[in-house]
């Protein structure tokens, strides 16, 4: 379900609006947590940063995914998704992600099977490719802007068209330009909606 192709036959890349070139993610743990982040409000940014320098002109084969949040730039540790390394090798990775000034995001198997965010996660995102007219695009984000946030239901009310405007609101957050509360309650008409700032 988290296995969106960046290129044709390449399941292991993870893109989102968040990132700007592909990420290697061969885990479905990681895919998963990928997604969560592109739908999280506080992550700003997702990118991957593959070596490093530990140290004076010592190369790090780090493969870390890297969080741009409100709060500062995060490494994503993904348990389930760890890499197994010597543990020497594993010291000069942690030394090269606290020169590059990374703090550590821990993301157990619990954290992904947390509720109701899971289910609501995998829901927003399986439409992360529903295309979208654009007379259909402009009322939703207009009504935003306009009104400011506001319950999906009274959304979905205020831009009724001859289809659905579901698909297109979810695909809308897909693509960071609103904002849903997907961690309060299960996704249904009084789940915050908002533009994305």
């Amino acid at each position: 379900m988290f296995s969106p192709k960046a290129r044709r036959g390449r399941p292991d890349l993870f893109s989102s609006a968040k990132t700007a070139a592909p990420i290697p993610a061969r885990h479905p743990a990681l895919r998963e947590a990928l997604a969560i982040a592109s739908l999280d409000p506080e992550v700003r940014a997702i990118s991957h940063v593959a070596t490093t320098n530990a140290g004076p002109a010592q190369v790090v084969d780090v493969d870390a995914v890297v969080l741009t949040r409100i709060d500062g730039p995060y490494y994503l540790d993904v348990v389930p998704a760890r890499r197994v390394r010597e543990l020497d090798e594993e010291g000069l990775v942690l030394i090269a992600l606290r020169e590059m000034g990374l703090q550590q995001l821990v993301v157990s198997a619990e954290d992904l099977r947390t509720e109701p965010r899971r289910s609501n996660v995998r829901l927003v995102w399986s439409y992360r490719n529903q295309p979208i007219p654009v007379p259909l695009r402009l009322r939703i984000l207009k009504a935003l802007a306009d009104e400011g946030p506001m319950e999906l239901g009274r959304l979905l009310e205020m831009v009724s068209s001859d289809r659905d405007p579901s698909p297109a609101v979810m695909s809308l957050a897909c693509s960071n330009l609103l904002e849903l509360d997907l961690t309060s309650e299960p996704l249904g008409p009084s789940t915050m909606t908002r533009s994305r700032t």
